[in-house]
């Protein structure tokens, strides 16, 4: 079983939104008994707090089922646990490094960017600052596409 956890700055809108999007992808593929996916957040901010609405409504439109979920931070348990952690901008993974200090750097190798899976290598767009969640549901989306298509065909077994 592969264990992914996505992250974003405070895992109320992008990492969740990427957490729901995959676990759609991986069940529309008949391989959910092949992953453990879940999401967290970088900070200590939101805490706690469930998906923001909007982030909510754009996966409902897009027809992603969702569950309530409250928002927690990556611990140094979850890099030992996951076998890769999805960041979705650098900064997650500066304020990542900078928290979990040498367990980030003994585990430095299963931290990527999503946006890495993709032909446009970047960061997914913030929605947060910028109001636009459907640019970051196609960022998230064409990411998760795009890990999902190089974990290979044992994963797709």
């Amino acid at each position: 079983m592969l264990r992914i956890l996505f992250v974003c700055h405070g895992s109320i809108c992008r990492s969740p939104m990427a957490e729901y999007i995959m676990k759609y992808l991986v069940r529309e593929a008949g391989l959910e008994n092949r992953f453990r996916i879940a999401s967290a957040a970088a900070s200590r901010e939101e805490i706690g707090n469930d998906i923001y609405p909007p982030a909510k409504r754009v996966l409902e439109a897009h027809g992603v089922p969702y569950g309530r979920h409250p928002a927690r931070q990556i611990t140094p348990e979850d890099v030992r646990e996951y076998d890769l952690i999805v960041a979705m901008e650098e900064y997650n993974l500066r304020y990542m490094r900078r928290g979990l200090g040498s367990v980030y750097e003994k585990n430095a190798g299963k931290f990527r960017l999503l946006m890495d899976f993709t032909a446009r290598p970047g960061e997914v767009s913030d929605p947060w600052y910028t109001g636009d969640f459907e640019t970051a549901y196609r960022d998230i989306e064409e990411g998760c596409r795009g890990l999902l298509r190089q974990l290979g065909p044992e994963q797709r077994k």
